[in-house]
């Protein structure tokens, strides 16, 4: 029996060189190019840990204080023109989640090996389908 699995082992091995798996992407999803290993980070959405170089990443830029709050600070104060500091934090996602809340959508292989469909442009709030309930 050993020597069954011994040979199904060195089969198998003698194949790996002739077929290869075809590949959907042509960074296979990540850009480590060349590096061993990445840090391990995990998701904003769901704690996944995802490799750095995996995850997708995005700036969420919010106002510090709410609307009707920036408008009494801008009527108390005495600079005309002071801007509140915006909150800047970065996001990170695993590839599910990504997906899952529409910060990245699923393209088709001629979209994704295209230069135009490598640029993506995220539609704001209020565009797109759906009425926004």
């Amino acid at each position: 029996r050993r020597s069954r699995i011994l040979n199904n082992s060195t089969w198998r091995r003698s194949l790996a060189g002739l077929a290869t798996m075809p590949s959907k992407r042509r960074n296979n999803g990540r850009s480590k190019h060349g590096r061993g290993h990445t840090a391990i980070v995990r998701c904003s959405n769901c704690a996944r840990c995802v490799p750095k170089d995996k995850a997708i990443k995005r700036f969420q830029v919010r106002n510090m204080v709410d609307a009707s709050s920036q408008r009494d600070i801008r009527e108390a104060s005495v600079y005309q023109t002071f801007m509140l500091p915006k909150l800047y934090m970065k996001m990170l996602y695993c590839v599910s989640c990504a997906i899952h809340g529409r910060i990245v959508r699923v393209r088709n292989k001629v979209l994704r090996a295209s230069p135009e469909g490598r640029i993506y442009v995220r539609p704001g709030k209020g565009g797109g389908k759906g009425d926004g309930k």
